[in-house]
């Protein structure tokens, strides 16, 4: 079984900042919440705000998108085409995709890439808040272990280093680059 991190790693670029973008374009009133957003990321930097809270703040423009679910299908649409090319020849039926990007913008492209296990952050789709911790680090490890019982797998991709606790679970671990796969050192 071989584990994956998404963005950057599957998806070419970040999903959760260019279906930000994409909303953006399409519901510009949404984003009444940017100052408060920029207010909690300064919180963040200064450790006065978790990596959660600074999200669910980011998140907040969702209460102002009318069908979330018919803009996440039609963001696919328009992105799909960004998934690697690396992943799409290597695929197999028993990977596992874990990310921090939220669940409910991650399930449609799983279903479409025939991917049925994914564990991601869990975001409320029509407030922004968080049911749990942001996956990321450490609790990628923890959350695997929680829904799958697994502590170990064959191979482990990822374009960052915070994905270390995974990449130490690994019989192989790769760094992606694009289509480019090294080693993890």
């Amino acid at each position: 079984m071989n584990i994956y991190d998404f963005d950057k790693t599957i998806y070419d670029g970040d999903s959760t900042a260019a279906f930000i973008k994409y909303c953006a374009a399409r519901y510009p009133r949404a984003f009444v919440t940017a100052i408060p957003t920029l207010g909690a990321f300064i919180k963040y930097i200064a450790r006065r705000y978790t990596k959660t809270q600074f999200k669910e703040r980011m998140y907040a423009f969702l209460r102002y998108i009318p069908d979330v679910d018919s803009e996440v299908e039609a963001f696919w649409d328009c992105h799909e085409g960004n998934i690697l090319e690396y992943y799409k020849k290597q695929k197999r039926a028993d990977d596992i995709i874990i990310s921090a990007s939220p669940e409910f913008l991650l399930i449609p492209i799983c279903k479409r890439l025939g991917v049925k296990r994914l564990i991601a952050s869990r975001v409320d789709k029509h407030t922004g808040k968080y049911t749990g911790e942001n996956c990321w680090g450490e609790e990628k490890v923890r959350r695997l272990s929680e829904k799958y019982g697994i502590d170990h797998c064959d191979k482990f991709y990822s374009d960052s280093k915070s994905d270390t606790p995974l990449a130490e679970i690994a019989d192989e671990a790769f760094i992606v680059c694009h289509n480019d796969l090294k080693p993890w050192t």
